[in-house]
C-alpha cells in the first residue's frame, strides 16, 4: 500500500504519525481478514483497497472457502475467475447472457376493464400554491346493478396528485354541488352529499388488487364515481383528467366488510405535534373487536415526516399477531397490503397501531429543512398517520349483518372517545377530561390504563348520566 508522508515530521510521535496519514491500528479480526485475503486473492489485490471494501470482500472469501471444505462448492475455481476478471480490469460480460430485461405493465394493470370512465373535462392546476382538495363527478352510465370486484385509477398527472380517494354516489347531490361550480369539480363537499361509500384510492407505489373471493362492492343503475383529489403542486402549470377502470363479477356479495381505521381520521384526535428537530415522535391508539372477524389486508398512510407504522393484534389468549410493520416509512411507497391468508381474529381481540415520526434535520424525507413545527393537518407539509385494516365478519347471512351493525356502531363510539376533547369548547374540556379520568380509573377492572368494550360500555352508561351544563 501506498501512503502520503508529505506531512510527517520527524519530530512527530508513532500516534501522530499514524493519524496523519490515516492509518490505525488493526484488531484480531480485521488481521484475520487481511491474511485470509492474502492467500486466497494475492497480496497484490489486496494493497490500495479501502477498509470497507476488504471486509466485504474478505468476510465473502472466508464463507467461500468454508464451503470448500465442506464441498459445497468449486469455490477455487470461482476465486480465480474472480482473480481474472479483476485484473483484466472488470470487464463487461457478452450482452447477449443478459437476462431479459423487466416488464412493466403499461395502461391497465388488472388488465382491460369491464367498463371505462373519464371525467368529462380536464381540471387546471397552477404552478405554484396551497395543496388543493378538489371533487369531481363521473357518471357510470349503468342501467342495472353491478358487482364491483376491483377498481383502478390512472391519473394523467400522477406527479401532482398526492392521493385520490373514490366513493360510489346513488344520490345527485354531488352532481348538483358539481352545477353550481365554474370550473371542472368543486371544491369542499357538501354534507348533506356526504354519503358515498368507498370504493377505492390511488396513492404514489400502490398496485390495485380486486376483493378476496365472495366480495364485491354492490353499485347501484345510475350511480356516479366522485373522485376526491389532493393535488401538491410541482412548480409548473399542470391538468388532470382521470380515468376510471371498474372491474365487475356476476356473483353477488356472500358477505359485508369494512375498514377500521386506527387511529380514526388519520390520527386527527392524536395530539400529532412535531417540535423542529424531534426525530422519534410516537402515538399509540387501540380499537378492541365486538366481534369476531376474519382480516384480509392493511394499508398504512402517513407524510413525508412518517418513520414507522405498526398494527398488532392481541388476542384475548394472550398471543399477538403483527399484521403490518412498515419500520422505514416512505410516502412514495403507500402499498395496499393482501394477507396470503385472511387472518381469524376473535371477539375481544385488541388492534394496536404505533404510528411514528423523524422531525429532524438528519431526516432525508423531511421536507422543510431547518425542522419547522409540525402538526396534524391535511396539507402535504402537515402530518397524519394511521392504519386501516380490512375485515370480513366471521358469521354468515343475517349474523354476518348483525355483527357488521355491532362492529361499526362500537367503531363510532371509539371515534366519539378520542374525539371527545377536540370538540368540546374548553370550558368543557376539563370536565370532559376529568370525567373521563375518573371512568377508567372506575371501570378498568383489568387494570391495563384502556378501557375494552365491557368496560367502555359500562363507562359510557356512567358518563350518560352525568350532566354538563353550558
Amino acid at each position: 500500500m501506498t501512503v502520503d508522508t508529505s506531512r510527517l515530521d520527524p519530530g512527530d510521535s508513532e500516534a501522530m504519525r499514524r493519524k496523519k496519514i490515516g492509518v490505525r491500528g488493526l484488531n484480531g479480526v480485521q488481521v484475520g481478514i487481511v491474511f485470509i485475503l492474502m492467500l486466497v486473492i494475492g497480496w497484490d489485490l489486496v494493497a490500495g483497497q479501502s477498509w470497507p471494501k476488504l471486509v466485504a470482500v474478505g468476510l465473502g472469501s472466508l464463507v467461500y472457502l468454508v464451503w470448500a471444505l465442506l464441498g459445497m462448492a468449486p469455490v477455487m475455481e470461482q476465486i480465480a475467475t474472480l482473480r481474472a476478471w479483476v485484473e483484466a480490469e472488470k470487464p463487461e460480460g457478452d450482452p447477449a447472457d443478459l437476462p431479459a430485461p423487466r416488464e412493466f405493465a403499461e395502461g391497465w394493470f388488472l388488465g382491460e376493464p369491464d367498463l371505462i370512465i373519464e371525467m368529462k373535462e380536464a381540471y387546471l392546476l397552477p404552478a405554484e400554491g396551497p395543496d388543493i382538495y378538489r371533487n369531481f363527478v363521473v357518471p357510470t352510465g349503468l342501467t342495472k346493478e353491478k358487482f364491483l370486484r376491483a377498481v383502478e385509477f390512472l391519473p394523467r398527472s400522477p406527479e401532482v396528485v398526492h392521493h385520490a380517494l373514490l366513493f360510489v354516489e346513488e344520490s345527485d347531490k354531488a352532481r348538483k354541488a358539481d352545477a353550481r361550480d365554474a370550473e371542472p369539480g368543486f371544491g369542499e363537499m357538501p354534507i348533506d352529499a356526504a354519503g358515498g361509500r368507498q370504493i377505492g384510492a390511488w396513492v404514489p407505489g400502490a398496485m390495485p388488487r380486486p376483493l378476496p373471493e365472495g366480495l364485491a362492492h354492490r353499485i347501484a343503475a345510475g350511480s356516479d364515481i366522485v373522485v376526491q383529489a389532493h393535488f401538491h403542486l410541482s412548480g409548473k402549470p399542470e391538468s388532470e383528467q382521470s380515468t376510471i377502470g371498474l372491474y365487475f363479477t356476476d356473483e353477488p356479495p356472500e358477505k359485508e366488510f369494512t375498514a377500521i381505521q386506527i387511529p380514526p381520521l388519520f390520527g386527527a384526535f392524536s395530539g400529532v405535534d412535531l417540535q423542529p428537530g424531534e426525530d422519534h415522535v410516537e402515538i399509540h391508539d387501540s380499537f378492541e373487536l365486538p366481534v369476531p372477524v376474519h382480516a384480509f389486508g392493511a394499508h398504512a398512510h402517513a407524510h413525508y415526516r412518517g418513520k414507522s407504522l405498526r398494527m398488532v393484534a392481541k388476542l384475548p389468549n394472550g398471543e399477538s399477531l403483527n399484521l403490518l410493520n412498515i419500520p422505514d416509512w416512505d410516502m412514495n411507497w403507500q402499498e395496499d397490503y393482501r394477507f396470503a391468508e385472511q387472518v381469524f381474529l376473535p371477539a375481544g381481540t385488541r388492534l394496536e397501531v404505533d404510528v411514528a415520526w423523524d422531525n429532524s434535520a438528519k431526516s432525508s424525507d423531511n421536507a422543510v429543512v431547518p425542522p419547522v413545527r409540525v402538526r396534524w393537518g391535511f396539507e402535504s407539509l402537515d402530518e397524519m398517520g394511521s392504519i386501516d385494516s380490512f375485515v370480513v365478519p366471521a358469521g354468515d347471512g343475517r349474523e354476518n349483518t348483525a355483527q357488521m351493525k355491532t362492529l361499526r356502531s362500537t367503531y363510532r363510539e371509539h371515534l366519539v372517545w378520542c374525539a371527545g376533547e377536540h370538540v368540546l369548547r374548553p370550558d368543557k374540556l376539563a370536565i370532559f377530561g376529568e370525567l373521563r379520568q375518573r371512568a377508567i380509573e372506575r371501570f378498568d377492572r383489568n387494570g391495563d390504563g384502556f378501557l375494552g368494550l365491557e368496560e367502555r360500555v359500562a363507562a359510557s352508561a356512567s358518563l350518560k348520566t352525568t350532566k354538563v351544563k353550558d
